[in-house]
């Protein structure tokens, strides 16, 4: 019996040791985006909102001219992509994250800026349309849900107002799926979409807005390169 027991004990701690192994080999996946302290490996791309490091997170807040987007350096095809995300300001606004996105030159009013173009994962307080997927300089709204009149069907209320919400994006090939707090908010197959944007940059927009001064946080952004 003391064999058999010591046995047990060894295969048992041999299980716990594969699963930390597989936990740490599956940790090791993931690339962080942010570091917490900088902004390396981003540009600022469009308008004239302001990026900072606060506290360990991307301060977004509203300025002057068009959509502002802080995008990656880096290009990414096949992912997965997590972060979290929370409005600083009381007041609503617009926001979201570009996936597979590119930037193109273009004449505002005299002045040359980097346009963005591509894939958006909505960011919007609740009860509203974030996780759907929008067009950014494309055609509008990719997702068919925000289309419809119907408010059960056209909004939901996974994004939590005052606090903290956790996003995750799975895109791969034309299949784009996204999830709030947990809740999938979109599954959506968009071969267009696809064949103009296989890979691209990720962006943290803050929306164009006559009201400035409105902030947006961002962190704990990390992707994991899928094949």
């Amino acid at each position: 019996m003391k064999h058999i027991t010591k046995n047990m004990r060894i295969l048992a701690g041999l299980a716990l040791l594969t699963l930390v192994n597989s936990l740490s080999a599956h940790d090791q996946d993931w690339t962080e985006l942010f570091d917490g302290k900088t902004t390396d490996g981003w540009t600022k791309r469009g308008g004239e909102a302001t990026y900072k490091v606060e506290d360990g997170t991307i301060v977004g807040t509203t300025g002057l001219g068009p959509n502002t987007f802080l995008c990656t350096e880096q290009e990414f095809g096949d992912f997965e992509l997590e972060f979290e995300v929370k409005y600083v300001s009381e007041k609503k606004f617009n926001s979201g994250c570009q996936i597979r996105s590119k930037a193109q030159k273009q004449d505002k009013k005299g002045k040359t800026i980097d346009r963005v173009n591509g894939p958006q994962v909505e960011i919007e307080t609740g009860p509203g349309q974030a996780g759907y997927i929008y067009g950014e300089q494309m055609s509008g709204w990719l997702s068919t849900n925000p289309k419809s009149k119907d408010k059960s069907v056209n909004s939901h209320q996974h994004f939590k107002n005052e606090e903290w919400n956790h996003y995750r994006i799975v895109a791969k090939g034309s299949r784009i799926q996204t999830w709030i707090n947990g809740a999938q908010v979109e599954d959506l197959t968009h071969d267009q979409a696809y064949e103009s944007h296989p890979k691209g940059f990720i962006g943290l927009q803050v929306h164009s807005t006559k009201n400035h001064g409105r902030s947006i946080a961002w962190r704990k952004i990390r992707i994991r390169e899928t094949e």
